[in-house]
Protein backbone atom coordinates (compact mmCIF):
# COMPACT_ATOMS: atom_id res chain seq x y z
CA UNK A 1 0.00 0.00 0.00
CA UNK A 2 1.31 3.45 -0.93
CA UNK A 3 0.83 6.58 1.16
CA UNK A 4 2.19 10.13 1.15
CA UNK A 5 2.75 11.82 4.51
CA UNK A 6 2.59 15.62 4.64
CA UNK A 7 4.59 16.30 7.80
CA UNK A 8 5.54 19.40 9.74
CA UNK A 9 9.29 19.12 10.22
CA UNK A 10 10.36 20.19 13.74
CA UNK A 11 13.05 22.87 13.81
CA UNK A 12 15.78 20.79 15.42
CA UNK A 13 18.90 18.84 14.42
CA UNK A 14 18.18 15.25 13.33
CA UNK A 15 14.49 15.80 12.67
CA UNK A 16 14.53 14.07 9.28
CA UNK A 17 16.61 11.19 10.67
CA UNK A 18 14.00 10.63 13.37
CA UNK A 19 11.24 10.26 10.75
CA UNK A 20 13.26 7.81 8.62
CA UNK A 21 14.05 5.68 11.70
CA UNK A 22 10.33 5.43 12.38
CA UNK A 23 9.66 3.92 8.95
CA UNK A 24 12.75 1.72 9.01
CA UNK A 25 11.76 0.16 12.34
CA UNK A 26 8.42 -0.87 10.83
CA UNK A 27 9.91 -2.25 7.57
CA UNK A 28 8.18 0.52 5.60
CA UNK A 29 9.98 1.46 2.39
CA UNK A 30 10.47 5.16 1.68
CA UNK A 31 9.95 5.74 -2.08
CA UNK A 32 10.22 9.55 -2.20
CA UNK A 33 11.29 12.38 0.09
CA UNK A 34 10.80 16.05 -0.79
CA UNK A 35 11.99 18.99 1.29
CA UNK A 36 12.96 22.41 -0.01
CA UNK A 37 13.75 24.97 2.67
CA UNK A 38 13.70 27.79 0.12
CA UNK A 39 10.06 26.99 -0.61
CA UNK A 40 8.76 25.93 2.80
CA UNK A 41 11.03 25.56 5.82
CA UNK A 42 8.69 23.20 7.68
CA UNK A 43 6.77 20.97 5.25
CA UNK A 44 8.32 17.60 4.46
CA UNK A 45 6.70 15.16 2.01
CA UNK A 46 7.46 11.46 2.56
CA UNK A 47 6.03 8.86 0.16
CA UNK A 48 6.17 5.31 1.49
CA UNK A 49 5.05 1.80 0.68
CA UNK A 50 4.24 -0.84 3.26
CA UNK A 51 1.69 -3.00 5.02
CA UNK A 52 -1.53 -1.18 5.95
CA UNK A 53 -1.27 -2.19 9.61
CA UNK A 54 2.33 -0.96 9.81
CA UNK A 55 1.32 2.35 8.23
CA UNK A 56 -1.28 2.84 10.96
CA UNK A 57 1.49 2.27 13.53
CA UNK A 58 3.62 4.86 11.73
CA UNK A 59 0.71 7.33 11.91
CA UNK A 60 0.64 7.00 15.69
CA UNK A 61 4.43 7.30 16.12
CA UNK A 62 4.74 10.35 13.84
CA UNK A 63 1.81 12.00 15.59
CA UNK A 64 3.38 11.39 19.02
CA UNK A 65 6.68 13.00 18.00
CA UNK A 66 4.94 16.04 16.50
CA UNK A 67 5.23 15.41 12.78
CA UNK A 68 1.50 15.06 12.21
CA UNK A 69 0.40 17.53 14.84
CA UNK A 70 -2.88 19.05 13.60
CA UNK A 71 -2.56 22.19 15.71
CA UNK A 72 -1.03 24.03 12.76
CA UNK A 73 -4.02 23.42 10.47
CA UNK A 74 -5.38 26.89 11.09
CA UNK A 75 -1.98 28.57 10.93
CA UNK A 76 -1.27 31.07 8.24
CA UNK A 77 0.86 34.01 7.21
CA UNK A 78 -0.67 37.43 6.71
CA UNK A 79 1.22 40.39 5.27
CA UNK A 80 0.17 43.81 6.59
CA UNK A 81 1.30 47.34 5.74
CA UNK A 82 1.33 49.88 8.57
CA UNK A 83 1.66 53.58 7.63
CA UNK A 84 3.31 55.04 10.73
CA UNK A 85 4.04 58.65 11.56
CA UNK A 86 7.78 59.12 11.25
CA UNK A 87 8.31 59.97 14.92
CA UNK A 88 10.36 58.35 17.65
CA UNK A 89 8.64 55.38 19.31
CA UNK A 90 5.81 54.82 16.81
CA UNK A 91 7.20 51.46 15.68
CA UNK A 92 7.79 50.41 19.31
CA UNK A 93 4.12 50.91 20.19
CA UNK A 94 3.06 48.79 17.20
CA UNK A 95 5.51 46.00 18.06
CA UNK A 96 4.26 45.97 21.64
CA UNK A 97 0.69 45.54 20.31
CA UNK A 98 1.80 42.60 18.15
CA UNK A 99 3.49 41.01 21.19
CA UNK A 100 0.36 41.54 23.31
CA UNK A 101 -1.72 39.45 20.87
CA UNK A 102 0.91 36.72 20.64
CA UNK A 103 1.60 36.97 16.91
CA UNK A 104 5.03 35.93 15.61
CA UNK A 105 6.78 38.19 13.12
CA UNK A 106 8.10 36.21 10.13
CA UNK A 107 9.10 39.17 7.97
CA UNK A 108 9.64 42.91 8.45
CA UNK A 109 10.61 45.64 6.01
CA UNK A 110 10.64 49.41 6.37
CA UNK A 111 10.69 52.07 3.66
CA UNK A 112 9.95 55.75 3.27
CA UNK A 113 6.39 56.62 2.27
CA UNK A 114 4.66 59.98 1.90
CA UNK A 115 6.00 63.02 3.76
CA UNK A 116 6.39 62.50 7.52
CA UNK A 117 5.33 58.84 7.29
CA UNK A 118 7.15 55.52 7.30
CA UNK A 119 5.79 52.34 5.66
CA UNK A 120 6.33 49.25 7.78
CA UNK A 121 5.50 45.94 6.07
CA UNK A 122 5.21 43.04 8.50
CA UNK A 123 4.48 39.36 7.91
CA UNK A 124 2.66 37.83 10.88
CA UNK A 125 2.30 34.14 11.51
CA UNK A 126 -1.22 33.62 12.89
CA UNK A 127 -1.96 30.38 14.78
CA UNK A 128 -5.37 31.59 15.91
CA UNK A 129 -7.30 33.95 13.66
CA UNK A 130 -9.98 34.75 16.26
CA UNK A 131 -8.25 37.80 17.81
CA UNK A 132 -7.10 39.14 14.43
CA UNK A 133 -10.07 41.49 13.94
CA UNK A 134 -9.60 42.99 17.40
CA UNK A 135 -5.87 43.40 16.77
CA UNK A 136 -6.49 45.20 13.47
CA UNK A 137 -8.99 47.56 15.14
CA UNK A 138 -6.43 48.45 17.80
CA UNK A 139 -3.74 48.91 15.15
CA UNK A 140 -5.98 51.25 13.16
CA UNK A 141 -6.16 53.50 16.23
CA UNK A 142 -2.39 53.89 15.90
CA UNK A 143 -1.98 54.21 12.13
CA UNK A 144 -3.39 53.38 8.69
CA UNK A 145 -3.49 49.62 8.13
CA UNK A 146 -3.70 47.63 4.88
CA UNK A 147 -3.73 43.85 4.43
CA UNK A 148 -1.64 43.00 1.36
CA UNK A 149 -2.70 40.14 -0.91
CA UNK A 150 0.33 37.95 -1.59
CA UNK A 151 1.52 38.07 -5.21
CA UNK A 152 2.91 34.63 -5.98
CA UNK A 153 5.01 35.86 -8.88
CA UNK A 154 7.09 38.00 -6.51
CA UNK A 155 9.62 36.89 -3.96
CA UNK A 156 8.07 35.03 -1.04
CA UNK A 157 7.95 37.16 2.09
CA UNK A 158 7.84 34.08 4.28
CA UNK A 159 8.73 30.45 3.74
CA UNK A 160 7.03 28.90 6.76
CA UNK A 161 3.97 26.76 6.04
CA UNK A 162 4.02 27.98 2.44
CA UNK A 163 2.37 24.88 0.96
CA UNK A 164 -0.63 25.08 3.26
CA UNK A 165 -1.13 28.78 2.62
CA UNK A 166 -0.76 28.29 -1.13
CA UNK A 167 -3.14 25.35 -1.36
CA UNK A 168 -5.72 27.18 0.74
CA UNK A 169 -5.60 30.01 -1.79
CA UNK A 170 -6.36 27.48 -4.57
CA UNK A 171 -9.33 26.12 -2.64
CA UNK A 172 -10.63 29.62 -1.96
CA UNK A 173 -10.25 30.62 -5.62
CA UNK A 174 -11.89 27.51 -7.09
CA UNK A 175 -14.54 26.99 -4.41
CA UNK A 176 -13.85 23.26 -4.05
CA UNK A 177 -14.21 21.45 -0.72
CA UNK A 178 -11.57 21.47 2.01
CA UNK A 179 -11.23 17.68 1.89
CA UNK A 180 -9.22 18.10 -1.34
CA UNK A 181 -6.40 19.90 0.49
CA UNK A 182 -4.03 16.94 0.90
CA UNK A 183 -4.38 15.92 -2.77
CA UNK A 184 -3.43 19.44 -3.82
CA UNK A 185 -0.54 19.61 -1.34
CA UNK A 186 1.02 16.37 -2.56
CA UNK A 187 0.68 17.13 -6.25
CA UNK A 188 1.77 20.75 -5.99
CA UNK A 189 4.94 19.43 -4.39
CA UNK A 190 5.37 16.82 -7.17
CA UNK A 191 4.96 19.49 -9.88
CA UNK A 192 7.52 21.68 -8.14
CA UNK A 193 10.02 18.82 -8.00
CA UNK A 194 9.71 18.13 -11.74
CA UNK A 195 10.42 21.72 -12.74
CA UNK A 196 13.05 22.14 -10.04
CA UNK A 197 15.06 19.19 -11.45
CA UNK A 198 14.98 20.96 -14.82
CA UNK A 199 16.57 24.05 -13.30
CA UNK A 200 13.38 26.11 -13.30
CA UNK A 201 12.29 28.24 -10.35
CA UNK A 202 9.93 26.36 -8.01
CA UNK A 203 7.83 29.51 -7.74
CA UNK A 204 7.13 29.28 -11.47
CA UNK A 205 5.13 26.15 -10.71
CA UNK A 206 3.11 27.83 -7.99
CA UNK A 207 2.44 30.84 -10.18
CA UNK A 208 1.20 28.67 -13.08
CA UNK A 209 -1.04 26.52 -10.89
CA UNK A 210 -2.45 29.61 -9.23
CA UNK A 211 -3.20 31.32 -12.55
CA UNK A 212 -4.82 28.12 -13.85
CA UNK A 213 -7.11 28.01 -10.79
CA UNK A 214 -7.97 31.69 -11.16
CA UNK A 215 -8.70 31.35 -14.89
CA UNK A 216 -11.11 28.45 -14.53
CA UNK A 217 -12.81 30.08 -11.53
CA UNK A 218 -13.29 33.51 -13.10
CA UNK A 219 -15.32 32.00 -15.95
CA UNK A 220 -17.84 30.27 -13.70
CA UNK A 221 -21.48 31.20 -13.06
CA UNK A 222 -22.76 34.33 -14.74
CA UNK A 223 -19.29 34.98 -16.15
CA UNK A 224 -19.37 31.75 -18.16
CA UNK A 225 -19.71 33.06 -21.71
CA UNK A 226 -18.43 30.62 -24.34
CA UNK A 227 -18.40 31.48 -28.03
CA UNK A 228 -21.22 29.52 -29.68
CA UNK A 229 -21.46 29.14 -33.45
CA UNK A 230 -23.79 27.05 -35.62
CA UNK A 231 -22.84 25.67 -39.05
CA UNK A 232 -25.47 24.51 -41.52
CA UNK A 233 -24.43 21.32 -43.29
CA UNK A 234 -27.74 20.56 -45.03
CA UNK A 235 -31.47 21.18 -44.55
CA UNK A 236 -31.58 18.47 -41.89
CA UNK A 237 -28.09 18.65 -40.38
CA UNK A 238 -26.30 21.37 -38.44
CA UNK A 239 -23.29 21.48 -36.13
CA UNK A 240 -23.04 23.74 -33.06
CA UNK A 241 -19.64 24.48 -31.50
CA UNK A 242 -19.49 25.58 -27.85
CA UNK A 243 -16.05 27.12 -27.09
CA UNK A 244 -15.51 27.84 -23.38
CA UNK A 245 -12.63 30.11 -22.35
CA UNK A 246 -11.08 27.15 -20.47
CA UNK A 247 -11.07 23.53 -21.60
CA UNK A 248 -12.11 21.73 -24.74
CA UNK A 249 -14.95 22.55 -27.10
CA UNK A 250 -18.19 20.63 -26.88
CA UNK A 251 -19.67 20.01 -30.32
CA UNK A 252 -23.33 19.15 -30.88
CA UNK A 253 -24.39 17.52 -34.17
CA UNK A 254 -28.10 17.64 -34.95
CA UNK A 255 -29.11 15.43 -37.89
CA UNK A 256 -32.59 14.19 -38.82
CA UNK A 257 -33.88 15.32 -35.43
CA UNK A 258 -31.28 13.40 -33.37
CA UNK A 259 -28.32 14.72 -31.36
CA UNK A 260 -24.72 13.57 -31.05
CA UNK A 261 -22.10 15.24 -28.84
CA UNK A 262 -18.35 15.27 -29.55
CA UNK A 263 -16.31 15.72 -26.31
CA UNK A 264 -17.73 17.35 -23.18
CA UNK A 265 -15.46 19.93 -21.50
CA UNK A 266 -14.66 20.24 -17.77
CA UNK A 267 -16.88 18.81 -15.02
CA UNK A 268 -16.30 22.12 -13.21
CA UNK A 269 -18.72 23.83 -15.62
CA UNK A 270 -21.49 21.23 -15.35
CA UNK A 271 -24.29 23.60 -14.34
CA UNK A 272 -23.26 26.24 -16.87
CA UNK A 273 -23.10 23.70 -19.70
CA UNK A 274 -26.43 22.15 -18.70
CA UNK A 275 -28.02 25.57 -18.99
CA UNK A 276 -26.61 25.94 -22.53
CA UNK A 277 -27.62 22.42 -23.54
CA UNK A 278 -31.19 23.07 -22.38
CA UNK A 279 -31.35 26.37 -24.27
CA UNK A 280 -30.10 24.72 -27.49
CA UNK A 281 -32.11 21.49 -27.02
CA UNK A 282 -35.43 22.22 -25.24
CA UNK A 283 -36.08 18.52 -24.54
CA UNK A 284 -32.48 17.82 -23.49
CA UNK A 285 -33.45 16.21 -20.16
CA UNK A 286 -35.68 13.63 -21.82
CA UNK A 287 -33.61 12.66 -24.89
CA UNK A 288 -31.06 9.85 -25.07
CA UNK A 289 -27.66 11.50 -24.64
CA UNK A 290 -24.89 10.09 -26.82
CA UNK A 291 -21.28 11.26 -27.00
CA UNK A 292 -18.19 10.42 -29.05
CA UNK A 293 -14.90 10.95 -27.23
CA UNK A 294 -11.88 11.98 -29.32
CA UNK A 295 -9.40 11.22 -26.50
CA UNK A 296 -9.03 11.00 -22.71
CA UNK A 297 -7.77 14.42 -21.59
CA UNK A 298 -9.57 15.70 -18.47
CA UNK A 299 -10.99 18.76 -20.24
CA UNK A 300 -12.70 16.46 -22.78
CA UNK A 301 -14.12 13.84 -20.41
CA UNK A 302 -15.48 15.92 -17.52
CA UNK A 303 -19.19 15.64 -18.32
CA UNK A 304 -19.21 12.01 -19.49
CA UNK A 305 -21.14 10.86 -16.36
CA UNK A 306 -24.25 12.72 -17.58
CA UNK A 307 -24.38 10.80 -20.89
CA UNK A 308 -26.33 7.59 -21.48
CA UNK A 309 -23.79 6.13 -23.90
CA UNK A 310 -20.23 7.03 -24.83
CA UNK A 311 -18.31 5.86 -27.93
CA UNK A 312 -14.51 5.80 -28.05
CA UNK A 313 -11.58 3.78 -29.32
CA UNK A 314 -10.89 0.46 -27.65
CA UNK A 315 -7.76 1.82 -25.98
CA UNK A 316 -9.64 4.84 -24.58
CA UNK A 317 -12.39 2.58 -23.28
CA UNK A 318 -9.87 0.31 -21.57
CA UNK A 319 -8.12 3.25 -19.90
CA UNK A 320 -11.45 4.68 -18.70
CA UNK A 321 -12.21 1.35 -17.02
CA UNK A 322 -8.81 1.46 -15.28
CA UNK A 323 -9.55 4.96 -14.06
CA UNK A 324 -13.06 4.05 -12.87
CA UNK A 325 -11.55 1.22 -10.83
CA UNK A 326 -9.28 3.67 -9.02
CA UNK A 327 -6.03 3.28 -10.97
CA UNK A 328 -4.12 6.07 -12.71
CA UNK A 329 -5.43 7.38 -16.03
CA UNK A 330 -3.27 7.29 -19.15
CA UNK A 331 -1.86 10.80 -18.68
CA UNK A 332 -0.99 10.17 -15.04
CA UNK A 333 1.23 7.23 -15.99
CA UNK A 334 3.56 9.70 -17.69
CA UNK A 335 5.62 11.06 -14.79
CA UNK A 336 5.87 14.52 -16.36
CA UNK A 337 2.10 14.82 -16.57
CA UNK A 338 1.13 13.14 -13.28
CA UNK A 339 0.88 16.10 -10.85
CA UNK A 340 -0.67 18.49 -13.36
CA UNK A 341 -3.41 16.02 -14.33
CA UNK A 342 -4.16 15.23 -10.69
CA UNK A 343 -4.33 18.94 -9.88
CA UNK A 344 -6.63 19.47 -12.88
CA UNK A 345 -8.87 16.62 -11.75
CA UNK A 346 -9.04 18.02 -8.23
CA UNK A 347 -9.66 21.66 -9.16
CA UNK A 348 -12.22 20.78 -11.86
CA UNK A 349 -14.11 18.24 -9.70
CA UNK A 350 -13.54 15.37 -12.11
CA UNK A 351 -15.17 11.96 -11.59
CA UNK A 352 -14.70 9.03 -14.01
CA UNK A 353 -17.62 7.73 -16.09
CA UNK A 354 -19.29 4.38 -15.51
CA UNK A 355 -17.74 1.82 -17.92
CA UNK A 356 -21.20 0.29 -18.44
CA UNK A 357 -21.97 3.27 -20.67
CA UNK A 358 -18.89 2.76 -22.82
CA UNK A 359 -19.00 1.39 -26.39
CA UNK A 360 -16.01 0.68 -28.63
CA UNK A 361 -15.97 2.02 -32.19
CA UNK A 362 -14.80 -0.64 -34.63
CA UNK A 363 -11.63 -2.56 -33.84
CA UNK A 364 -8.34 -1.67 -32.22
CA UNK A 365 -6.12 0.25 -34.62
CA UNK A 366 -3.44 -1.86 -36.31
CA UNK A 367 -0.92 0.96 -36.62
CA UNK A 368 1.93 -1.00 -38.28
CA UNK A 369 3.89 2.24 -38.49
CA UNK A 370 0.92 4.17 -39.88
CA UNK A 371 0.04 7.63 -38.61
CA UNK A 372 -3.72 7.03 -38.96
CA UNK A 373 -5.26 3.56 -38.94
CA UNK A 374 -8.90 3.01 -40.04
CA UNK A 375 -10.83 1.28 -37.23
CA UNK A 376 -14.44 1.41 -38.46
CA UNK A 377 -17.44 3.52 -39.41
CA UNK A 378 -19.85 5.61 -37.35
CA UNK A 379 -23.12 6.52 -39.13
CA UNK A 380 -25.28 9.24 -37.63
CA UNK A 381 -28.36 10.73 -39.34
CA UNK A 382 -27.28 11.96 -42.76
CA UNK A 383 -23.61 11.61 -41.88
CA UNK A 384 -21.30 8.65 -42.44
CA UNK A 385 -18.03 8.99 -40.56
CA UNK A 386 -14.94 6.97 -41.25
CA UNK A 387 -13.07 6.63 -37.94
CA UNK A 388 -9.27 6.59 -37.72
CA UNK A 389 -7.10 5.94 -34.68
CA UNK A 390 -4.02 8.15 -34.40
CA UNK A 391 -0.56 6.93 -33.52
CA UNK A 392 -0.66 8.61 -30.11
CA UNK A 393 1.16 11.83 -30.99
CA UNK A 394 -1.19 13.83 -28.79
CA UNK A 395 -2.45 10.94 -26.67
CA UNK A 396 -2.74 7.17 -27.23
CA UNK A 397 -6.29 6.13 -28.11
CA UNK A 398 -7.04 9.38 -29.98
CA UNK A 399 -9.45 9.21 -32.92
CA UNK A 400 -10.30 11.33 -35.96
CA UNK A 401 -13.70 11.29 -37.72
CA UNK A 402 -14.05 12.16 -41.41
CA UNK A 403 -17.25 12.39 -43.48
CA UNK A 404 -16.05 12.53 -47.11
CA UNK A 405 -19.50 13.14 -48.61
CA UNK A 406 -20.26 16.22 -46.50
CA UNK A 407 -16.59 17.27 -46.20
CA UNK A 408 -16.47 17.35 -42.40
CA UNK A 409 -13.56 16.34 -40.14
CA UNK A 410 -13.36 16.14 -36.34
CA UNK A 411 -9.70 16.14 -35.33
CA UNK A 412 -9.68 16.31 -31.52
CA UNK A 413 -6.43 17.86 -30.28
CA UNK A 414 -4.30 16.55 -33.13
CA UNK A 415 -5.32 19.71 -34.98
CA UNK A 416 -6.74 22.82 -33.28
CA UNK A 417 -7.37 26.23 -34.83
CA UNK A 418 -4.88 28.26 -32.78
CA UNK A 419 -5.14 31.39 -34.93
CA UNK A 420 -8.89 31.63 -34.38
CA UNK A 421 -8.79 31.36 -30.59
CA UNK A 422 -10.15 34.10 -28.35
CA UNK A 423 -7.70 35.96 -26.05
CA UNK A 424 -9.14 34.03 -23.10
CA UNK A 425 -8.53 30.67 -24.82
CA UNK A 426 -4.97 31.65 -25.69
CA UNK A 427 -4.31 32.69 -22.10
CA UNK A 428 -5.65 29.39 -20.78
CA UNK A 429 -3.66 27.31 -23.26
CA UNK A 430 -0.31 28.79 -22.24
CA UNK A 431 -0.28 27.11 -18.81
CA UNK A 432 -0.73 23.41 -19.65
CA UNK A 433 2.50 23.20 -21.72
CA UNK A 434 4.50 24.78 -18.88
CA UNK A 435 3.28 22.38 -16.22
CA UNK A 436 3.32 19.22 -18.35
CA UNK A 437 6.47 20.18 -20.30
CA UNK A 438 4.35 19.77 -23.45
CA UNK A 439 0.69 18.93 -24.11
CA UNK A 440 1.55 16.31 -26.75
CA UNK A 441 2.87 12.88 -25.82
CA UNK A 442 5.11 13.04 -28.91
CA UNK A 443 5.20 16.48 -30.52
CA UNK A 444 6.89 15.46 -33.78
CA UNK A 445 4.56 12.47 -34.22
CA UNK A 446 1.54 14.70 -33.62
CA UNK A 447 2.77 17.08 -36.35
CA UNK A 448 3.02 14.17 -38.79
CA UNK A 449 -0.49 13.06 -37.84
CA UNK A 450 -1.80 16.55 -38.67
CA UNK A 451 -0.20 16.31 -42.09
CA UNK A 452 -1.74 12.87 -42.58
CA UNK A 453 -5.22 14.17 -41.73
CA UNK A 454 -5.11 16.98 -44.29
CA UNK A 455 -3.57 14.64 -46.86
CA UNK A 456 -6.74 12.53 -46.57
CA UNK A 457 -9.07 15.44 -47.32
CA UNK A 458 -10.00 15.51 -51.00
CA UNK A 459 -10.68 18.48 -53.26
CA UNK A 460 -13.28 21.03 -52.19
CA UNK A 461 -14.23 23.10 -49.17
CA UNK A 462 -13.94 21.34 -45.83
CA UNK A 463 -15.19 22.16 -42.32
CA UNK A 464 -12.44 21.01 -39.95
CA UNK A 465 -13.56 20.98 -36.31
CA UNK A 466 -10.71 20.87 -33.81
CA UNK A 467 -11.28 20.44 -30.08
CA UNK A 468 -10.11 23.99 -29.29
CA UNK A 469 -10.81 27.16 -31.23
CA UNK A 470 -13.33 27.72 -34.04
CA UNK A 471 -14.02 25.67 -37.16
CA UNK A 472 -11.26 25.89 -39.78
CA UNK A 473 -12.38 26.25 -43.41
CA UNK A 474 -9.94 24.27 -45.53
CA UNK A 475 -10.06 24.37 -49.36
CA UNK A 476 -8.12 22.10 -51.67
CA UNK A 477 -7.90 21.98 -55.43
CA UNK A 478 -8.08 18.93 -57.70
CA UNK A 479 -4.57 17.80 -58.62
Amino acid sequence: MKKTYITSLPNKIGALLQATKCFSSLDINITRVSYNKAVDSHTLFIEVQGDEEKLLQADAILSDIGYLNPTGEDSGIILIEFLLKDVTGSATILLELIEKYGFNISYISSQEAEAEYQMLRIGLRIDNFEPLSEFLSKAEELCRVKIVEYNKSERSYDNSFFYKSFVQSLIDASGISQDKKDLLLINTNLAMEILDTQGLSPYRTFDCISKFAELIAVSRGESFSPRITTHKISEDTEITVIEPPCGSNTIIIKSLGHYLFVDTGYAYYKEEMLSIFRSLIPDFDSIKKTCILTHLDVDHTGLLPMFDEVYASRLSRDWLIEEFEGRDGIRERNGLHTPYIRICKTLTEYTPADPEKMHVIGNAGDMNGRLLAPIGFFPFGELEFEVYEGGGGHLPGEIVLIDYKNKIAFTGDIYVNIKGMTPEQKQYNQYAPILTTGVDTNKSLCAKEREAIFARLGAGKWNVFGAHGPVFIYETQTK
